[in-house]
């Protein structure tokens, strides 16, 4: 009989290397030990961008900084509260 382990969210976080809000999402994404996926997009290369771009503006199309998305839900800036409430649904 296995055990089912719970579901993990799908989290991913398009940020910038350099922003303050962003580094504050990505700590509390630490702090949570859910695993995710970073995106720094200001440090991808050329063809990478290309490749990320089209995804993060169709979550957010006005490309702002912090973009989390966890499973379907977009939360754009560094809103802990709405996070943590998607991360723990």
């Amino acid at each position: 009989m296995e055990i089912e382990s719970p579901m993990v969210p799908t989290v991913r976080l398009y940020s910038l290397s350099t922003c303050g809000s962003c580094r504050a999402v990505k700590q509390l994404l630490a702090k949570t030990g859910i695993p995710h996926e970073i995106i720094d997009v200001d440090l991808l290369d050329d063809a990478r961008r290309r490749l990320v771009m089209p995804e993060f503006k169709k979550a957010n199309p006005r490309g702002s900084f912090p973009t989390t998305v966890i499973r379907d839900r977009v939360i754009v800036g560094n809103d802990s509260k709405a996070i943590l409430e998607a991360l723990y649904l």
